[in-house]
C-alpha cells in the first residue's frame, strides 16, 4: 500500500507539473496572440493614417486649382482666397474631415511669404535672427557659415565655417556643400543653427524651418508674410500694422502699394506649402507635407516640388 500511495503522489506530481507547463505556454501564447493582434492593428492604423493624410494633402490641391486671384492672411488665422473681383472665396472642409475609418485636417501656408535662404541679404538675416532672439555672436555665425556652406570656394569667413576647418571635424564629419541649399532640412548641418532656433520654441516663437524656404522667387507676398518677415525687409512697426489692418479687414492689396514699393515685396503667389495628418481614435498616426507650385492662371493645375509621408 506505501508503494502504491507513492507511485500515486507522484503521478499527481507529474500532472501538476504537466498542467503548470501547459498553462506557462498557453499564456505565453495567448500573450503573443495579443501582441501580434495589436502589431497588425497598429499596422492597419497607420497605413490608413497614411492615406487619409494624403487624402488631405489632395483636398488642398482642390483648394488651389480653383479660380482663385489672390490670397491674404489676417495674423495667424488660415488663408482666404478671392476671386479677381474681391470676392471671397468660401474654402473647403480642412479640420478633421471624415473620412473612411478616420479623419483628416490640413493646413494650406504660403511659400512665398516664407524668406528665401538662397537669396536674403545678410541684413535681412541678420534683422529676422534677431527678432528670434539670436544675439549678434551668434546671428554672425549662422549669417557667415550660410554664405560659406552656398559659396564655391572652401575658404571661410570670420565667423563661417567650411569643410576642411569644421565640418569635416565633426564627430559626423561631412563637407559643405558649396552650392545653394536644396531643402530646408539642410540648415541643420550648418554651423550655428541648432534644433532649438530650427523647430522654434514654447509653441509662440517661430523657428526657421516656418519662416524660411528654397522654393519662392525671393520677394515675399505683402497680402501673407508674418510680421516676422515684413520686419526683416525693413517695413517699420506702423507700416507693419497698416498692412495687418488691411489684410484683417479683408482689403487685398492686388499690387504692392506705392508706400512699399521697391522693398523687394510682392502681391501674390504660385507656391504654396501643404501640411497634412492622417487621424485614427482621435490620435495623429501619419503626416504629410508637400510644397506644389500652381501654374498659369489659363492652367490651374499644380506641379509638386517636394513631398514626403511619415507615420
Amino acid at each position: 500500500m506505501k508503494a502504491v500511495t507513492s507511485e500515486s503522489g507522484f503521478a499527481l506530481l507529474a500532472v501538476l507539473l504537466v498542467l503548470a507547463l501547459l498553462g506557462v505556454i498557453g499564456a505565453e501564447f495567448a500573450y503573443s496572440m495579443r501582441l501580434e493582434a495589436s502589431a497588425v492593428r497598429a499596422w492597419k492604423e497607420s497605413v490608413a493614417g497614411t492615406h487619409l493624410a494624403e487624402a488631405g494633402v489632395h483636398q488642398a490641391v482642390r483648394e488651389l486649382v480653383r479660380d482663385w486671384g489672390f490670397v491674404t492672411r489676417c495674423a495667424a488665422q488660415p488663408l482666404r482666397f478671392y476671386k479677381r473681383d474681391g470676392t471671397l472665396i468660401e474654402r473647403l472642409p480642412f479640420r478633421n474631415v471624415p473620412l473612411g475609418p478616420g479623419q483628416f485636417s490640413y493646413e494650406i501656408s504660403d511659400e512665398e511669404a516664407r524668406v528665401n535662404v538662397n537669396t536674403v541679404t545678410p541684413d535681412r538675416l541678420d534683422r529676422l535672427l534677431q527678432r528670434l532672439g539670436l544675439e549678434k555672436q551668434g546671428r554672425d555665425t549662422v549669417i557667415d557659415s550660410i554664405q560659406d556652406w552656398r559659396d564655391p570656394n572652401d575658404e571661410h569667413r570670420l565667423n563661417g565655417a567650411e569643410s576642411d576647418d569644421y565640418y569635416l571635424k565633426l564627430p559626423v564629419p561631412y563637407r559643405a556643400r558649396n552650392a545653394n541649399i536644396t531643402s530646408v532640412r539642410e540648415l541643420l548641418q550648418i554651423r550655428g543653427i541648432t534644433n532649438a532656433l530650427f523647430e522654434g520654441g514654447d509653441g509662440k516663437t517661430p523657428g526657421l524651418s516656418d519662416l524660411m524656404t528654397v522654393r519662392s522667387p525671393g520677394q515675399i507676398n505683402v497680402n501673407t508674410a508674418p510680421d516676422i518677415a515684413l520686419e526683416a525687409w525693413g517695413l517699420s512697426t506702423p507700416e507693419i500694422e497698416a498692412v495687418n489692418q488691411d489684410r484683417c479687414n479683408d482689403r487685398v492689396f492686388t499690387v504692392v502699394p506705392g508706400r512699399l514699393a521697391g522693398r523687394g515685396l510682392s502681391a501674390n503667389t504660385r507656391t504654396f506649402r501643404i501640411e497634412a495628418v492622417g487621424i485614427m481614435g482621435g490620435q495623429v498616426v501619419a503626416r504629410a507635407r508637400a510644397v506644389v507650385q500652381r501654374q498659369t492662371d489659363a492652367n490651374a493645375n499644380v506641379t509638386f516640388l517636394e513631398s514626403s509621408t511619415t507615420r
